[in-house]
């Protein structure tokens, strides 16, 4: 992925957990729509603006997923409930931003925090191997990401996500995770 991502505060002093959560929230966003852009880029066509935001978010959910699996252990579970309900928050507001920007006015913060909950129930099921996800995690994101590109009529979806995209996905939420919040990814 090459998504020069943003890691470093301009001003100096303390950072809170909040302050940090909105950096990763940033990035989350950034390297969502980067993965759209590559997989729309290797032939995988996606319809309108909602098709795109439905895949944008399930991208979303699994580094949300991702993220919470790496601090886990490393933060106090306070701290840690703290930071992914700071950075789901975070989400929820450029998503909306973003999409009353795509798609036009309405309320979208209420149906992506949703889908967020409902996801974090489903990824609970799965195991990850330390801070990896395993092949289930994988294979379960790239479904999602099939499921939302229905309509393309692209069989090939869920071996893109699973074999090309995701690589890219983990590396690029391990690095900003890592720098931001000064904890190990490994």
């Amino acid at each position: 992925m090459a998504l020069p991502l943003k890691t470093k505060f301009r001003k100096k002093g303390p950072k809170t957990l909040e302050d940090r959560a909105s950096v990763v929230a940033t990035n989350i966003w950034r390297i969502a729509q980067e993965a759209v852009r590559h997989m729309e880029k290797e032939g995988y066509p996606l319809g309108g603006d909602r098709q795109v935001t439905s895949v944008i978010t399930e991208i979303i959910a699994f580094l949300v997923q991702c993220s919470d699996r790496i601090v886990f252990g490393q933060l106090n579970e306070e701290e840690r409930g703290r930071f992914i309900n700071a950075l789901s928050k975070h989400l929820a507001r450029i998503t909306s931003v973003n999409l009353e920007e795509f798609v036009g006015p309405g309320a979208y913060a209420g149906d992506f925090i949703n889908t967020l909950n409902a996801r974090f129930v489903d990824y609970s099921e799965f195991e990850f191997n330390g801070r990896n996800p395993s092949y289930s995690v994988l294979r379960y994101l790239g479904e999602k990401v099939s499921r939302a590109m229905d309509a393309t009529d692209s069989k090939w979806v869920l071996e893109q996500v699973v074999d090309v995209e995701t690589p890219e996905l983990i590396k690029a939420i391990k690095k900003v995770v890592g720098e931001v919040l000064g904890v190990q990814v490994s």
